[in-house]
């Protein structure tokens, strides 16, 4: 198993409830299944994961990469400018 910290920003730490959270996950795991298993374990999330900007140790990861062992993942909602 592989431990990564979680770090809610803006509405979706309202949603969360938290700033941070730590969980295992499988070693192969992908953003996307990250992505499926917050979906799944915080139903209060789930509407937030269709949309989230995602990154891994500050850096914007796409949907199929693999997250890596110790991964600190930021969790944005998308934002619009002008």
């Amino acid at each position: 198993m592989n431990k990564v910290k979680l770090l809610f920003f803006a509405t979706i730490r309202d949603r969360a409830g938290m700033k941070s959270l730590e969980i295992e996950i499988p070693e192969t795991m992908t953003v996307q299944e990250l992505k499926d298993k917050i979906s799944t374990d915080y139903p209060n999330l789930k509407q937030s994961m269709e949309s989230v900007l995602i990154s891994v140790n500050k850096e914007y990861a796409f949907d199929e990469a693999v997250l890596p062992p110790n991964a600190e993942v930021a969790l944005f909602p998308p934002v619009s400018g002008g």
